[in-house]
C-alpha cells in the first residue's frame, strides 16, 4: 500500500474533498515546511505542523496515524556536530573577499547533492582569484561535512617546482585522517585504495588546489561517498567532467564593480568614492585581478596618507614588468609586485629576493634566518612587513609561503650567490643533526664545512627529530631536486642519503625513489663511486618493499661491481647484507646464508661494529632458518652482546627475535618466550609496530608448542590486531593460526 505524503493526499481528496480553508491551511504550512527544509532549519516544528494539517484535512485517527508516518521530518543536507578529531586543513578563510555572487551560489547548489561524490573544477588565468573563491566557498560549507575538510596544494604551474605527485598527497591525507604510519601500505596503488576505503561513508570536503591536469588530480578523489571536492587549475578540466563528472566552473576577470567592491571592504566605501576616478585606474592598471587588487588596497591601507592618485601614479609609471599593454596576467600581476616590492624597506626587500631563491613550498623562521645569513630574531620584523604587504602568507605559525605569481617574480631579481649555499647547508646540517637522533647507531657521512651564517637546527629528542622532519618532509624533496638540477651534487646525495631513514620508517618508498634517482644522477656527475653505491642499494631496498625483487637485484649487482672496483670493503659488506634480505624474500636460503657471510666477512675486515653486528645476526638468522640452530645460536648471542654495547635497541630486538627462534627449535620453550618478551617490548618502545606483531606471532608459536594455548590465542590476537590494522598480507597466516586453533 502507497502510504506516502502525496498519496495520502490524493486519496482523502478523492474520496473527500478538500474544503477552502483546508486548501489554505495546506499552502500555508507547507510554504513555512519548504522554507525550513531549504534553510535546514532544524528547530521548525515539523510534529506540530503535521498535526494541524491532519487537523485541517479531517482525518479518521487511522489516517491520522498513516498520514504521521508518511510525514516524517525528511533527511535534508545540513550543518552536523563535527568530530572532534576530524582533520581542519583548510587554510584561514579570505579576508575581505568580495564579488563572485554568481558563482558562489551556483557552487551552493553544488553542494547540495548531498548523496553523491560532488566534483567541481573551478578554473580561470593565474591571479584570478581561484583559490580565494574555492577557500571562501569551502568555508561557508563546512558545516556540511562534520568529518573534516583535507587541502593540498598541487603546484601545477609554479615554476620552481615541479607538481606533487599524488601518491605524496594521498600519503599525507592519509596521515591527516589518523592512519598510522605502519597501516600505511607501501606501493602507490595500495595506499590510493586505502584512501577511498578510509573515505567511504564519510562526508569529507576536500580542496585540491593549482592542479596541473586530470591526471594530477583522478588519485585523489573519493569513491562513492557524500564528499565534495574542490579542484582549482588554470587549465579547464573537461576530462574530469567526461569520465568524472565534475561540475566545471570557469572564473573570470572581476568586473568594474566586483573589482571596486573589493578595494572598497580592504580600505572603505568612503575612501574609494572620495576619488572613484582614480580607484577605476587602479583597476585598469591591475587587469581586474584580484591577487594584483589586493596587493595595492595592502599598501593603501598601509599608508592611509597615500591618495589613490598617488597609487594610480605610481602604477601608470612602473617600469621593468609593467606589460599592461597586453592581455597576459601575469605580466599585469609583475606591475603590481614590483610597486610593492619597491616600497619595501631594505632588509624586507632583501628577504624578498633570498625567499625567490628557495624551491617551497613554505619555509620556516630558522631556515629564513639561515636563508638570510642572520639570526631569527632580525628576520622577525621583515617577514612581518612581506606579510603585511600580502607578498608572503603565514599559513602556520612560523611557516610562510608564497603564491606562484610572486615567487615567479622573485625568481626573477637578482638574489646574493651565497644564499643558495646557506639555503642547502641549512637542510643538509638540519637533517644530518635530526637523523643521529632518530638513528644513534647509524652509519655517518662527512658533511662539509657550513657556510658562515648559516645557523641550522638543533632538535632535542628522537620525537623532536621526527617532528622536524614531518614539518620539512616537502621541503626536502624539493631542496632535493632543485640541488640535484642546479648541480650541488655534494648537496644532493647526501641530504637523500641522510632523508632516506625517516622516509623508510614511513614507508614512503615511492618518495625515496625519486631521491635517490637524483641522488645517483648527482654522484654519477662527481664520479663518486661510493656515493652511487650507496643510491643504488637504497634504490633495491625501496623496490624490495615494493616488490620488485628483479629490479631490486639489478641495482645491487650494480652497487656490487662498483664497490668491488674500488675495492671498498665496507660498500660491498652493505651490499651483501642488502643481497641476503632480497634472497630471503625470494625464499632462496642457501643464497640468503652465503652473502650474509660475505657481509659479516667484509664488515670484519673494513672493521665496522655497527656493521659487524648486523652481520652476525643475519648469519645467525640464515643459519636457524636452515636449521643449524647450535651455529646459529653463537652468532646471535655475539650480536646481541655487541648491540647492548652499542647501545642499539632495534638491533638488541631483532637480536633477541633470532634467539627466541633458536631456543624455540631447540625446544628450549621458556627460554624462547623470554627472548621474544624481550624482543616484543624493544619494538614496542621503539614504535616498529610491524616487527612486533611479528615477533608476537613467533611467541604464540612457543607458547602453543609448550602447551600453553590460551596464551598463543592472546599473543596471535595481538599480532592480528596490529596486522589488520597495518592491512599485512600477514595477517592472513596469523588468523589461520588462530582458525586451527
Amino acid at each position: 500500500m502507497d502510504t506516502s505524503f502525496a498519496a495520502l493526499l490524493r486519496a482523502h481528496r478523492r474520496a473527500n474533498g478538500l474544503t477552502q480553508e483546508a486548501l489554505a491551511e495546506l499552502a500555508r504550512l507547507s510554504g513555512q515546511a519548504v522554507g525550513a527544509l531549504e534553510r535546514g532549519d532544524r528547530r521548525f516544528p515539523y510534529g506540530d505542523t503535521v498535526a494541524r494539517l491532519a487537523d485541517a484535512l479531517g482525518l479518521s485517527e487511522q489516517e491520522r496515524r498513516a498520514f504521521q508516518a508518511a510525514a516524517a521530518r525528511p533527511s535534508v543536507p545540513r550543518p552536523e556536530t563535527p568530530s572532534p578529531s576530524a582533520p581542519r586543513q583548510l587554510p584561514a578563510v579570505i579576508a575581505h573577499f568580495a564579488g563572485r555572487a554568481a558563482p558562489a551560489k551556483a557552487m551552493a547548489e553544488v553542494a547540495g547533492q548531498s548523496s553523491t561524490v560532488v566534483i567541481s573544477a573551478i578554473s580561470g588565468m593565474a591571479g584570478i582569484g581561484k583559490t580565494a573563491f574555492a577557500l571562501h566557498c569551502a568555508h561557508q560549507l563546512k558545516e556540511l561535512y562534520p568529518d573534516g575538510q583535507l587541502y593540498a596544494n598541487l603546484h601545477g604551474f609554479d615554476p620552481s617546482r615541479p607538481p606533487v605527485s599524488p601518491a605524496s598527497v594521498v600519503h599525507a591525507f592519509l596521515e591527516a585522517l589518523d592512519i598510522p604510519a605502519r597501516r600505511i601500505p607501501g606501493s602507490a596503488e595500495a595506499q590510493a585504495g586505502l584512501y577511498r576505503s578510509v573515505l567511504a561513508s564519510k562526508r569529507i570536503l576536500i580542496v585540491l588546489d593549482n592542479a596541473r591536469d586530470a591526471e594530477q588530480v583522478r588519485p585523489l578523489l573519493p569513491g562513492d561517498t557524500g564528499c565534495l571536492t574542490l579542484v582549482t587549475s588554470r587549465n579547464q578540466l573537461t576530462s574530469l567532467a567526461t569520465t568524472d563528472g565534475a561540475q566545471l566552473l570557469t572564473l573570470d576577470l572581476l568586473s568594474e564593480h566586483e573589482a571596486l567592491d573589493l578595494l572598497a571592504a580592504r580600505l572603505s566605501a568612503e575612501r574609494v568614492a572620495a576619488d572613484l576616478e582614480s580607484a577605476r585606474e587602479i583597476v585598469v592598471r591591475c587587469g581586474r585581478l584580484p591577487l594584483a587588487l589586493s596587493i595595492v588596497a595592502a599598501r593603501a591601507a598601509a599608508h592611509p596618507h597615500f591618495t589613490l592618485a598617488d597609487l594610480a601614479t605610481e602604477l601608470s609609471e612602473g617600469e621593468g614588468l609593467d606589460a599592461l599593454d597586453g592581455n597576459d596576467p601575469t605580466a599585469s600581476a609583475r606591475t603590481t609586485f614590483a610597486v610593492s616590492y619597491q616600497a619595501l624597506s631594505a632588509p624586507a626587500a632583501r628577504l624578498f629576493r633570498l625567499l625567490g631563491a628557495h624551491p617551497g613550498p613554505d619555509i620556516s623562521i630558522k631556515a629564513a634566518a639561515s636563508l638570510a645569513g642572520g639570526s631569527v630574531r632580525e628576520q622577525r620584523l621583515p617577514l612581518k612587513e612581506l606579510t603585511e604587504a600580502n607578498l608572503i602568507l603565514e599559513h602556520q605559525p612560523g611557516r610562510f609561503g608564497m603564491h606562484d605569481l610572486i615567487r615567479a617574480y622573485a625568481c626573477e631579481l637578482e638574489a646574493e650567490p651565497d644564499a643558495r649555499r646557506r639555503m642547502l647547508d641549512h637542510y643538509l646540517h638540519s637533517a644530518f643533526a635530526a637523523n643521529c637522533l632518530l638513528i644513534p647507531a647509524g652509519e655517518r657521512i662527512t658533511l662539509d664545512q657550513l657556510q658562515p651564517g648559516t645557523t641550522p637546527e638543533q632538535p632535542e629528542d628522537h620525537d623532536d627529530a621526527l617532528a622536524w622532519f614531518t614539518a620539512e618532509r616537502s621541503v626536502l624533496l624539493a631542496v632535493i631536486d632543485y640541488a640535484a638540477a642546479a648541480q650541488w651534487n655534494n648537496h644532493a646525495w647526501q641530504l637523500a642519503w641522510i632523508f632516506t631513514d625517516f622516509l623508510n620508517r614511513r614507508g614512503d618508498w615511492q618518495a625515496d625513489i625519486s631521491t635517490q634517482r637524483a641522488a645517483l644522477t648527482a654522484a654519477r656527475r662527481l664520479g663518486d663511486v661510493g656515493a652511487q653505491a650507496r643510491a643504488l642499494r637504497l634504490l633495491a631496498l625501496d623496490f624490495t618493499q615494493l616488490g620488485s625483487l628483479e629490479e631490486a637485484l639489478s641495482y645491487l649487482q650494480q652497487a656490487l661491481e662498483l664497490t668491488a672496483e674500488a675495492d671498498d670493503a665496507r660498500g660491498q659488506a652493505h651490499t651483501h647484507n642488502h643481497l641476503a634480505f632480497v634472497y630471503e624474500r625470494l625464499g632462496l636460503l642457501d643464497n640468503t646464508l652465503h652473502h650474509a657471510q660475505q657481509a659479516l666477512r667484509l664488515f670484519e675486515i673494513s672493521g665496522s661494529m655497527p656493521g659487524r653486528a648486523d652481520g652476525l645476526n643475519a648469519v645467525g638468522w640464515s643459519l636457524a632458518q636452515l636449521g643449524q640452530c647450535d651455529e646459529a645460536l653463537r652468532h646471535c648471542e655475539e650480536a646481541l652482546a655487541l648491540q647492548t654495547e652499542l647501545a642499539n635497541r632495534s638491533g638488541q630486538a631483532a637480536a633477541w627475535d633470532s634467539l627466541g627462534y633458536i631456543h624455540h627449535h631447540l625446544g628450549q620453550h621458556d627460554l624462547a618466550v623470554s627472548c621474544y618478551t624481550q624482543a616484543v617490548e624493544l619494538h614496542r618502545d621503539l614504535g616498529n609496530r610491524y616487527y612486533e606483531a611479528n615477533v608476537l606471532s613467533h611467541l604464540g608459536d612457543t607458547q602453543l608448542a609448550a602447551a600453553k594455548r590460551a596464551q598463543a590465542a592472546v599473543s596471535w590476537e595481538q599480532a592480528l590486531r596490529i596486522l589488520t590494522e597495518l592491512e599485512h598480507a600477514d595477517a592472513a597466516q596469523v588468523r589461520a593460526k588462530l582458525g586451527d586453533l
